[in-house]
């Protein structure tokens, strides 16, 4: 029954017992209910009382007078705002909390990388010299709070994206002027009555998406690092069996630092440590879910146990006393299950309540207060812990690689540059750059694209970045260790002995896919590869995607100028005129093009073929994997040695002054 439905061991096994026991999964769910075969391909419209309208028949518009272009277009523009309006209010979320520190209303959190915030002082252009930190974090603060409602010009970080990528955004009139003007806009537009034109609805929603990639998300991205420190490569576990028999075990899940990091905190209070081993535990034992994991994992090492589909079957183990979550693809099913487990669910946020949920709002400004109430909670509730089926699967991963520490590692300190990695696409060493990211999706066989994937780019020497759900799936199986240049092509595999990387890098949580955005503008500056993103040799992936949010993403990296893939049946499949326009007709006003390709071997061979033709425009020898692979280095093998022997270790013992 389970064979089909994931590659992991240990949710196969969790699942076998979920079964067993007769409980309802998001796997159990979507086997018992089929997608909508007229809204799942953007036939329905339901955006007034006289419908729904669906349109099935050829030539068949709505009670208005929409056709299935006007209606497709309007109700993928809308998964595009919705996409944009979550992250890029996580990222006003994570200046308020910036502003209210800068103030001192907020004294649990502070500035941890001041180089992280006189540069994006700079960006935002607010004045550094001779000025106090706090100062300038208060300016910056308001800075990017002001861009949100900017209604004017255009928003500040675009200057961020090559030359060339923004005169492409100018001519096409897709500029944004605000963040939260171009999610409002695109709702105005496709109210009924409203725009009527498939082009312009579509144009919107990419600007929308440019708002969000550009604005909201790579704003809180830059924030979280300012407030937490910007990431460094640290070794880690991922997978269920990271949970302890003997320790109290919290999840933090979600997507806001804020929470998690005072969570963190207060588990290694020692009065709290001292407070668990009096309930008879031996510690307490921090692990995460999905995007929260991924902000904890890459700047402190937290274990994560799973990504979004195993937050269902992490309770099942029995062995999890309390989940904390805040924000984004939590799953309202967490409660009822919750309650026949000994497992307490704590909502935090004012945006997210979850009836039969303990709500414990937490407040930025009393946060470590807070924080141990809802520890002392989880340690409360250990002596009632029953029967546990932990499940022994455990890996280890690399993660941390913020497109600061790649430029570091690349060429030091001093002489830090994109430009080793350029010239090895020049060369050949790389036949190119690619970015995999997205969530999972019961529709399709758990982690199963992402690995495909991944090891199929990796193979034929393409580098790979990953994010959120994605990241953690790869992880799962070997993929963000070094040992993993096993699996790669000749030209990567020697990079990653030479450089001690693993093939595929971990470089955040699904906002911080502006991460990649701004590796790829940078490379595009650097010089060797024309002199706009879509020059570059590269591709992006969302191989299981289910959010709006993905949509998001994915649009604003078309907008970029990105190929990107989606291994699915496309949204607007039943207008073949609009399904052509975000393929076709983007790549011609934007250079970046959007396809949704359900067949995984044919997705890679896109993929490649699309890189092949970036190198053939530059002008780039042809890619031809035996010319390389003869060297090595011991950086790697001394790493592996140390992982080997169980030995706390790091490949790099410099780290980012």
């Amino acid at each position: 029954m389970t064979n089909n439905k994931t590659i992991d061991p240990t949710i196969k096994a969790m699942l076998e017992i979920s079964e067993a026991e007769g409980i309802s999964t998001a796997f159990s769910r979507a086997e018992a209910m089929k997608p909508c075969p007229i809204g799942h391909k953007g036939a329905c419209c339901g955006n007034c009382s006289m419908g729904p309208c669906r349109l099935v028949k050829e030539g068949q518009t709505g009670i208005c007078g929409a056709t299935i272009e006007t209606v497709a277009a309007r109700n993928f523009a809308r998964m595009i705002a919705a996409g944009a309006s979550a992250h890029s209010d996580h990222g006003r979320d994570m200046a308020l909390t910036l502003l209210a520190a800068a103030e001192g209303e907020a004294p649990d959190y502070t500035v941890r990388d001041v180089n992280k915030l006189l540069e994006v002082a700079e960006l935002l252009d607010v004045p550094t010299k001779d000025r106090e930190t706090m100062e300038i974090a208060k300016d910056v603060a308001e800075s990017a709070l002001a861009q949100f409602g900017q209604q004017k010009g255009e928003i500040l970080y675009l200057k961020r994206a090559p030359k060339k990528r923004q005169e492409v955004w100018r001519r096409a009139g897709i500029a944004p002027r605000g963040i939260d003007r171009e999610v409002v806009e695109v709702m105005h537009r496709t109210h009924v009555g409203n725009d009527q034109w498939y082009e312009s609805i579509l144009m919107a929603g990419l600007r929308a998406a440019l708002s969000d990639g550009w604005g909201g998300s790579m704003l809180s991205t830059d924030i979280t690092d300012i407030l937490f420190g910007s990431p460094v490569p640290l070794t880690a576990k991922v997978n269920m069996g990271a949970l302890s028999e003997d320790e109290v075990n919290i999840v933090v899940h979600g997507h806001e630092p804020v929470l998690s990091e005072m969570i963190l905190v207060a588990v290694n209070d020692p009065e709290m440590i001292e407070y668990a081993k009096s309930k008879g535990a031996n510690g307490i034992n921090l692990t995460g879910i999905c995007c929260t994991a991924n902000e904890t994992l890459m700047r402190q090492g937290v274990p994560t146990i799973g990504n979004f589909l195993s937050q269902e079957l992490a309770i099942v183990t029995g062995a999890i006393e309390l989940m904390i979550v805040d924000i984004q693809c939590i799953m309202q099913a967490l409660a009822p299950l919750s309650d026949q487990f000994h497992t307490i669910l704590v909502t935090t946020s004012p945006k997210a309540h979850i009836e039969g949920a303990t709500h414990v709002e937490f407040d930025e400004h009393r946060a470590l207060e807070i924080a141990k109430e809802i520890v002392k909670m989880g340690i409360d509730n250990f002596p009632n812990r029953k029967e546990t089926r932990i499940p022994k699967e455990v890996n280890q991963l690399v993660a941390g690689f913020s497109h600061e520490y790649i430029n570091y590692a690349l060429g030091g300190f001093y002489r830090g540059s994109f430009r080793p990695l350029n010239d090895a696409v020049v060369q050949g060493r790389l036949r190119g750059v690619a970015g995999v990211v997205g969530c999972n999706n019961p529709r399709t066989c758990h982690d199963a694209s992402h690995e495909y994937i991944t090891r199929e780019l990796i193979k034929n020497d393409v580098l790979v970045v990953m994010t959120g759900c994605g990241a953690i799936a790869c992880a799962k199986y070997g993929l963000l260790s070094p040992e993993a240049a096993q699996y790669a092509g000749p030209g990567l595999r020697e990079i990653c002995e030479a450089v001690g990387i693993p093939p595929v890098l971990h470089v955040g949580s699904c906002v911080d896919n502006t991460r990649i955005l701004t590796t790829l503008s940078q490379m595009a500056t650097e010089g060797g590869l024309g002199e706009d993103i879509a020059d570059i040799p590269g591709v992006g992936f969302a191989p299981e995607w289910m959010s709006e949010k993905a949509i998001s993403i994915g649009c604003y990296f078309v907008g970029s100028g990105v190929y990107t893939i989606f291994c699915s049946e496309s949204p607007v499949a039943n207008s073949p005129v609009v399904d052509r326009f975000i393929s076709e007709g983007w790549e011609e006003q934007v250079g970046g093009k959007l396809e949704f390709i359900p067949d995984l071997e044919e997705a890679v061979r896109k993929a490649l073929e699309h890189i092949d033709r970036k190198r053939a425009a530059l002008g780039l020898v042809e890619y031809d994997p035996t010319r390389f692979g003869q060297s090595g280095d011991r950086l790697m093998l001394q790493f592996l040695e140390a992982l080997e022997a169980g030995q706390p270790v790091s490949l790099y013992s410099a780290r980012i002054p």
